[in-house]
């Protein structure tokens, strides 16, 4: 073999052995992917939810009240049992209606028909600082239908009543299914613990800034309150073993 050939073929093998550890590192990178983090729904159960875009009670114009609203709409998508009707379809109807938002709990409920959904989560920002490191409040109500619980016709009452014909055979309830109210201040140990645990599950660790990326970043920053929200809103409780004391509990 000439000089020019072994030159060759030591490009070759060296190419070869660069795309193979290029290969191995790629497939090493995929396995530690993980599947974004789920929402538990042990308060409310399976149903159908539309989001009403955010209300800004924060004083600040450093966000996009609808690219938060659908944030939250995106991790609502990870809550069990839900199904999610986007912002852009509440915005829609609202928009037919001559407004920008909701109104009230009974222009709450009228959207939740509108929109054949079981229910419409209502929320706000109530404070906002993107500055490292950042705070945020958020205080949200889900409004909706839920079948009576007792779902038993009572003889004596109906007796009392017009007749038979006047009342459903199947009564619901209107109202606030759930309510949370969060302030999640990174300056906080209990919220920096909670958003480790966060990133954990997420990709904090493929980002240079590790699980920081939840706050130096304001839109993940905001992704993170979104779903620590929705995890008290769909339990009725925050995790228990978050470190300190938490907000309005």
């Amino acid at each position: 073999m000439t000089q020019s050939g072994r030159f060759t073929g030591r490009i070759r093998k060296a190419a070869t052995l660069w795309i193979g550890v290029f290969l191995l590192c790629g497939c090493h990178g995929r396995s530690r992917r993980v599947e974004p983090v789920s929402v538990a729904n042990t308060a409310v159960g399976p149903m159908t939810i539309a989001v009403a875009p955010a209300l800004n009670l924060s004083g600040s114009a450093d966000f996009d009240r609808d690219r938060v609203a659908d944030l939250m709409a995106s991790e609502m998508s990870f809550a069990a049992g839900v199904t999610v009707i986007p912002v852009s379809r509440v915005l829609g109807v609202l928009s037919v209606q001559g407004l920008d938002g909701v109104r009230s709990q009974t222009h709450a409920l009228e959207l939740v028909g509108l929109l054949g959904a079981d229910a419409i989560l209502v929320f706000s920002v109530t404070e906002y600082d993107p500055y490292d490191p950042p705070s945020m409040g958020i205080s949200a109500q889900l409004f909706g239908t839920r079948p009576d619980p007792s779902g038993a016709v009572e003889p004596i009452k109906l007796s009392r009543q017009a007749g038979l014909a006047a009342s459903p055979v199947r009564s619901t309830t209107r109202r606030v299914l759930a309510q949370t109210q969060r302030v999640f201040d990174a300056s906080h140990q209990w919220v920096v613990a909670d958003i480790r645990r966060f990133a954990a599950f997420r990709d904090g660790d493929e980002s240079p800034f590790g699980w920081r990326k939840y706050v130096v970043s304001q839109q993940h920053f905001i992704r993170y309150c979104c779903h620590a929200t929705l995890r008290a809103l769909l339990n009725d409780e925050f995790e228990s073993d978050v470190e300190g004391s938490v907000p309005g509990r």
